[in-house]
């Protein structure tokens, strides 16, 4: 509108100086509404009660001037109790008030106003003139939160490049959006087992949390983190805790949820915290990503790529913790070497895609054999191994005779006419308790089980009874 908050105030002074409304000169209100509506976008007189005895021009906020005349104006206010008031009992200038329009929608206002006196100087109203200045308003707030959000994103990337590891640029990124929020508490939380067709509930994965105990609020947080067309939501708990929610999925399809809450009777969430929580949704969706690629490249080093069972290091890492543990407890430990029959074979006849199946159903067949936690390995080519905690020769003999017998049927579709079935030749060495045998030591007994059950014939298993080599 082109106008200044100088020349508004001149406008309200001019006006305030010809006196009240009922003053004899004639022409005065007329004379100051002509003039004030040069400077500014409406013009106003109150009582000394808050009512409306004047208002132009014809239309303010979109209200008829009419329908406001003997209202109280702090009716338009939109937090009627708030300390913007419309009874300025002394000068005001350029004073921000919010108010809502006839549509709903809020306005800012910059009101000037002095009181108008009667001739003996006593107050009998205010009058004044007031400047719309919600574009403004709203552009300088944008740029207050958006110079918020670059301080706490520069703080929490600072923060990320002192951490070595991502759990620990998780925490740090928590801590930053729940200090910048005003907040008592955030957490991550897991949605990667969530229901598809329903909100998760409790008891829920919390991944990483700061601040306080957020258990009293999850169910109500996690209602809030189910597939929603808001990125962003934002409510009050029934105890009146303030909770804000905002999903973080990655490209590799973990589910995950940002919440940050705060105290019952704490401010409400404004636009600028949930930008704030968006753009730290955005860095540790990238942090969950970074950790996912960690962990897949952890997964494929200690991992064969053909059947996805341990590869030989990881299952000799493994086993050789095992017996750690066992040496303590003073508990035996079986060790089963399986070997493909005549693998080369059939490669030679039917290609290698033939030896690949049949390797990925020796590895099927062990899984269905063995305990989820037995550790199960290939240890290369045509050779597997698996690791039977606390268990002896007779348990181990019973498990290689269901492979013995299983693994001709399974593969049955792979032998050629003319041709004789797959079978497996398996080896067995059990660790006593209280010898102390090394690993190497119960792997070659292993190993030489499997000659002698390959020199029976094919099919077969053998137990390794010789001393073990201390």
């Amino acid at each position: 509108m082109g106008t200044t908050a100088r020349t508004a105030t001149d406008a309200a002074a001019a006006g305030a100086r010809m006196g009240s409304p009922g003053a004899p000169l004639p022409g005065n209100r007329e004379r100051w509404r002509e003039f004030g509506l040069l400077a500014a976008d409406f013009m106003f007189e109150t009582d000394t009660a808050g009512r409306i005895t004047f208002v132009a021009p014809d239309r303010v906020l979109g209200f008829p001037a009419a329908a406001l005349h003997g209202t109280a104006a702090d009716a338009l206010l939109i937090e009627p109790d708030a300390p913007d008031r419309f009874r300025f009992a002394a000068p005001a200038r350029g004073r921000r008030v919010w108010v809502r329009s006839a549509s709903g929608e809020a306005a800012c206002l910059a009101i000037t106003s002095l009181p108008m006196l009667d001739p003996a100087g006593g107050r009998i109203g205010t009058r004044g003139v007031g400047l719309d200045v919600t574009a403004q308003e709203r552009r300088d707030q944008a740029a207050v939160a958006a110079l918020r959000r670059m301080d706490v994103l520069d703080h929490t990337l600072d923060q990320m490049r002192q951490e070595l590891t991502a759990p620990r640029m998780i925490e740090a990124s928590l801590l930053a959006v729940m200090r910048a929020a005003g907040g008592r508490g955030a957490a991550l939380l897991d949605l990667a087992d969530a229901p598809p067709d329903e909100p998760p509930a409790l008891p829920w994965p919390v991944l990483h949390r700061v601040g306080d105990d957020p258990l009293p609020v999850l169910a109500d947080a996690l209602a809030l983190l189910d597939d929603r067309d808001d990125p962003v939501s934002a409510e009050r708990t029934p105890q009146g805790c303030a909770v804000l929610a905002c999903p973080a999925a990655t490209r590799f399809g973990d589910r995950a949820g940002l919440v940050v809450w705060r105290d019952a009777g704490g401010p409400a969430w404004d636009a600028g915290d949930r930008a704030l929580a968006a753009s730290v949704a955005g860095l540790i969706r990238m942090m969950l990503e970074h950790e996912g690629i960690q962990r897949e490249m952890a997964m494929q080093a200690r991992s064969d790529p053909l059947t996805g069972l341990l590869n030989r290091r990881a299952f000799l890492e493994e086993a050789g913790r095992r017996v750690d543990r066992l040496d303590r407890e003073e508990l035996p430990g079986t060790l089963l070497v399986v070997d493909v029959d005549r693998l080369r074979a059939l490669n030679d006849r039917a290609g290698h895609e033939a030896g690949d199946a049949a390797l990925s159903l020796v590895a099927e067949l062990l899984r269905r054999t063995f305990r989820p936690a037995d550790p199960i390995a290939r240890l290369g080519g045509d050779e597997f191994a698996v690791w039977l905690d606390g268990s002896d020769e007779m348990t181990a003999a019973e498990r290689a005779e269901q492979l013995r017998l299983g693994f001709p049927r399974i593969s049955s579709h792979l032998a050629d006419p003319g041709h004789s079935v797959l079978t497996v030749s398996i080896g067995i060495a059990c660790r006593r308790a209280g010898f102390g045998e090394l690993l190497d030591s119960l792997m070659q007994r292993a190993d030489q089980a499997v000659h002698d059950a390959k020199r029976a014939g094919p099919g077969q298993w053998r137990v390794s009874h010789a001393s073990p080599m201390l």
